[in-house]
């Protein structure tokens, strides 16, 4: 029996210089095992990791203490992908202690910035979609929000990119190699997942029709929690992993014949679910693999949560007072038919009270209208991987139809596109639909994205149910994307209006007056000189690469899809290129185009789209006639702490993709809280952020996504623009001439001629005009620094309302009714749990 006095905490750790320098140097000792001179800068950076990680464990045990006995509906927070970043200065900014953990170890003679390059980025997610989840789980600690994220713990995350030949080529990214400080294994929390196999059915002993999942394969998911410290107000929210074990170890009879591969081969493959972050699926077994990541992630969490409501309540009937699962796009969307399989099979629950639980405890955020994301499983694997969740599914679909049916008589079309089942001479599980009916609410990610989910992508789905379709706009923490990666800016904002932005990133309006404010646009400036000569720095010593501080940079970094249209920017740079070769311009606006980004392993165009920028920078770089006034740099292995650089040193912001095309975007907030001024089309956020700054602030062009429909729908043909546009046609006759490849001259003509024969899908030529004269009046609009400078300025005064706080708020408010402290919650968006009536009865 535990006693009283054990029961009590120990004193949390002091937080002072003298205190962290002594717990550093026990930590250099103590865990690492390492006299101080003979301790290595790794040594010195997990030393300084765990004595962070001390300090937010004295507020993650009271955290969790404390929910224990207030007992809040929690948010739990499912996704594939968490891009973290690096986590010790975000942990130590966030805990209030950065400035001294800096002094406590340069009074012991080292660098602090040394030590924390020594940090791996997690790569634990591949773009957009796992930072944003990153930053969720930020606010959602800063703002004292219940919340958990859930993961999975690959052993290798997204692939490390290197340029050899001007080609991308992947290499594993063994994040893991030299260990995690922030994690914490948790051997007791270890759930069974199953797989393959048959189900049985017969009636049990009450009368009642019973389903059997037997000789299955089973998996083991065991926990790593990670903790998430909110910024300065005692909350640390946790981030659970799960990593793939297998039921045993070896097989001893196989090793005692002296087949020792095949003793491990099991365990091998079983382990195989979290090994790697995103299998290539373009191959059965790729696709079966990822599958199986994505079962083993919501049966994992939701066996989790169960057991932890169980500990304190009898039943499961008011499992959504406690809890609601925030489905992150559809990789989660198994979730609907294995919470139904718990509560139906595993805990004897009625299937209509059990479907009424399921629904209210599902919300489903959907992050793309591209049709490669949304997921499809044909039939036959999900009947062999999952049987009983096939047959869940198909009477989910049954009752589902029976009800639209009944809505919508004699409309057999209707009901075809609604099914969860789309025939076809290979049958496919529909995720998408599936996470739709099964939650309480559907989400989109900006005003224009949810447009289109309820007139295009879901709008059967918005007809028959429109109350549960609403929009929750992307935002980004302001403690990383500004605090953490800008410290001469966030320190100039700090020094005009104080510190209260940090947290309430509407204060940033009171920078209004000052963006005419010479003296302020001159510290500004200097600022933004900074950064670049940080970043030149960077790309000197770990590329090799020269970027002059004195060029307007204009940087594209994000994934590479050609609805992103890395290849407009480029080809727009051939131009420049070009017409700057046949007349030198009299007074040229030097610039520095930056692209940085990766391309998905088998996604082949992209991956061509990465060789043409490189052979285009070969050249254009090499050029003695133009170089010093246009340059290309593609910057290798994009990441978190890349952006971090990149962002802030950025004078324009290319945001391009295809009207219609990007759900949000985040990127477009991150540089615009940086002073970076955007140029792109009316699509994802850009719409609000030109709705918040002005249209006079940014620079817009090509056409609407209703445009889009419109030209396509009226037979567009990218040829009559080629052959209409002299300098469109003489940058695509260099390209596909071989003018930058000369060794293979028809290595690119499939980039062109996808452009001009396979229908211009993206619309680059369509657009390329109208970006062309748009860059032209960037170089007039940068002529004017005064003017630039203003405009620079009142984009971060005007980004408030992209705060991921704001964001969580919402989702708050509108999705998860779960309380948010007074101090966190703005005013009309302070919530409280539902009401204990709400419970679901059994009858």
């Amino acid at each position: 029996m535990t006693s009283a006095k054990y029961n009590i905490p120990a004193p949390e750790l002091a937080m002072d210089v003298k205190a962290l320098r002594e717990s550093f140097v026990q930590h250099v000792q103590h865990t690492q095992g390492k006299h101080p001179s003979a301790a290595t800068r790794l040594d010195h950076f997990m030393s300084a990791a765990r004595t962070a990680r001390d300090r937010m464990f004295d507020r993650w045990t009271r955290t969790w203490h404390r929910r224990e006995l207030q007992q809040p509906k929690v948010v739990y927070y499912l996704s594939l992908e968490y891009l973290l970043g690096r986590l010790l200065e975000d942990g130590l900014i966030n805990l209030g202690i950065y400035d001294d953990m800096r002094e406590a170890l340069s009074g012991l003679g080292i660098d602090f910035d040394q030590v924390a390059d020594q940090e791996h980025d997690a790569g634990l997610g591949n773009g957009g979609l796992g930072r944003l989840a990153a930053c969720f789980l930020d606010s959602m600690a800063t703002l004292g929000i219940a919340g958990m994220g859930y993961g999975l713990r690959y052993d290798y995350g997204i692939f490390r990119q290197d340029i050899v030949g001007g080609q991308q080529t992947e290499a594993p990214d063994p994040w893991l190699q030299y260990g995690n400080p922030w994690e914490i294994a948790r051997p007791e929390r270890v759930y069974k997942v199953r797989f393959g196999g048959r189900v049985i059915q017969y009636t049990g002993s009450a009368g009642r029709i019973t389903h059997e999942w037997i000789d299955t394969h089973d998996v083991l998911a065991m926990a790593y929690d990670v903790p998430v410290p909110g910024y300065r107000n005692q909350v640390v929210n946790t981030l659970r992993l799960w990593s793939a074990k297998a039921t045993r170890d070896f097989d001893i009879s196989y090793f005692n014949r002296g087949d020792y591969i095949r003793a491990v081969e099991e365990k091998l493959s079983t382990e195989n679910i979290s090994r790697v972050l995103y299998p290539n699926d373009q191959q059965p077994a790729g696709k079966e693999l990822r599958l199986k990541q994505e079962y083993f992630l919501v049966s994992a969490t939701l066996q989790d949560v169960i057991s932890r409501h169980l500990r304190y309540y009898p039943d499961l009937y008011n499992l959504h007072e406690q809890a609601i699962f925030q489905m992150n796009d559809t990789h989660p969307a198994l979730a609907v038919a294995e919470l139904m399989r718990l509560l139906v099979d595993v805990h004897g629950m009625p299937w209509d009270p059990a479907w009424a639980l399921t629904r209210r405890c599902l919300a489903y955020t959907n992050h793309t209208i591209l049709p490669e994301a949304l997921e499809r499983w044909p039939v036959w694997l999900m009947e062999r991987v999952l049987p009983r969740h096939l047959q869940l599914i198909h009477e989910i679909n049954h009752n589902f139809l029976s009800e639209v049916r009944r809505r919508f008589p004699a409309d057999d079309e209707r009901v075809r596109r609604l099914s969860l089942i789309e025939e076809g001479p290979e049958r496919q599980v529909r995720m998408a639909n599936l996470a739709v009916v099964g939650a309480s609410y559907v989400n989109g990610v900006s005003a224009l994205h949810s447009h289109l989910l309820k007139e295009r992508l879901f709008r059967d789905f918005y007809e028959l149910e429109p109350q549960k379709f609403l929009n929750q706009t992307n935002g980004v923490t302001p403690r990383r994307w500004l605090l953490k990666c800008n410290p001469g800016l966030a320190n100039l904002i700090s020094s005009r209006i104080g510190t209260g932005w940090i947290t309430d990133l509407d204060q940033l309006e009171r920078l209004v007056p000052f963006a005419s404010d010479p003296d302020f646009q001159a510290a500004f400036n200097k600022v933004k000189y900074d950064n670049k000569e940080r970043l030149a720095r960077l790309l000197k010593q770990r590329y090799g690469i020269e970027l002059d501080p004195t060029h307007v940079i204009d940087s594209h970094v994000k994934r590479f899809h050609e609805y992103k249209r890395q290849l407009l920017n480029i080809l727009h740079v051939v131009a420049l290129y070009l017409s700057y070769r046949q007349k030198p311009p009299h007074d040229p606006l030097p610039r520095t185009f930056v692209f940085s980004g990766k391309a998905a392993p088998g996604y082949d165009m992209a991956k061509r789209i990465i060789h043409l920028i490189n052979s285009v920078a070969q050249v254009v770089n090499a050029d003695a006639h133009v170089r010093q006034f246009l340059r290309v740099v593609f910057v290798p292995n994009y990441g978190v702490t890349l952006a971090e650089h990149i962002i802030p040193a950025s004078d324009v912001s290319e945001q391009i993709s295809t009207a219609g095309m990007e759900a949000s975007g985040t990127g477009n907030m991150k540089f615009a809280l940086n002073g970076a001024l955007t140029i792109g089309t009316l699509d994802g956020a850009n719409i609000e952020i030109c709705e918040a700054v002005g249209e006079e602030n940014m620079f817009l062009f090509g056409l609407t996504a209703d445009q889009v429909i419109q030209a396509r729908e009226s037979g567009y043909d990218p040829r009559q623009v080629y052959y209409a546009e002299p300098l469109l046609r003489s940058a695509l006759d260099a390209v596909a001439s071989g003018m930058f490849s000369p060794e293979e001259p028809g290595r690119f003509r499939p980039i062109v001629d996808s452009l001009l024969y396979g229908g211009d899908t993206y619309m680059v030529l369509a657009d390329f005009l109208s970006y062309l004269h748009c860059h032209r009046s960037i170089e007039q609009a940068y002529q004017d620094r005064a003017g630039w400078t203003r405009r620079a300025i009142l984009n971060v005064a005007h980004m408030g309302r992209f705060s991921s706080d704001r964001t969580i708020l919402g989702y708050a408010r509108d999705i998860w009714g779960v309380y948010v402290p007074p101090t966190a919650a703005k005013e009309g968006l302070h919530v409280v749990p539902a009401p204990a009536s709400t419970r679901v009865t059994s009858g």
